[in-house]
């Protein structure tokens, strides 16, 4: 997180279809999110709704992935990302510009529904090849702590045992 930016978390309903392509090699996926807030009205007694903000959400890299093979329209999801202004001139010379809602995390809202989930398979890169594996040392750990850092000592479990 950087200072001065807005997050948001916004519920919604998808409305297009996303559209995948890659800018210079990176997955990008965008689609169209509806947020319709409800409100009680109490002189009607029933909840009445609010106008319909949409907003214009773009993934990037492995998201960008998912969400296209996950989300459609109609779905309900909820998206958590950073509100970012696009600004240019048109050729009349006319300045325009849009917010998006950069998306750093995007789920089905399970509130509406039930979903499923397959974890994704490896990246490319983190599979190495033998001849790769020798010439980098490979990473690894098996607990959080090395077992030597945090000495284990027997709790008392009585309030008249002997404190060590």
């Amino acid at each position: 997180m950087s200072l001065g930016d807005t997050y948001l978390t916004v519920l919604g309903w998808i409305g297009s279809e996303p559209d995948f392509k890659e800018i210079r090699q990176t997955p990008h996926a965008s689609f169209r999110l509806g947020s319709t807030p409800r409100q009680f009205d109490r002189s009607l007694n029933t909840y009445v709704d609010k106008p319909t903000t949409w907003y214009t959400v773009q993934c990037w890299r492995s998201l960008a992935q998912n969400a296209f093979e996950s989300i459609r329209v109609g779905q309900p999801v909820i998206v958590t990302g950073r509100l970012r202004t696009h600004e240019w001139t048109d050729d009349s010379g006319e300045q325009h510009s849009r917010v998006i809602l950069e998306a750093f995390s995007l789920g089905h809202d399970l509130n509406r529904g039930t979903t499923t989930f397959a974890k994704n398979a490896p990246r490319a890169e983190s599979v190495r090849t033998p001849a790769e594996s020798a010439e980098r040392p490979t990473e690894t750990t098996a607990a959080p702590y090395p077992p030597d850092e945090y000495s284990v000592a027997p709790l008392p479990l009585s309030a008249t045992a002997e404190a060590a």
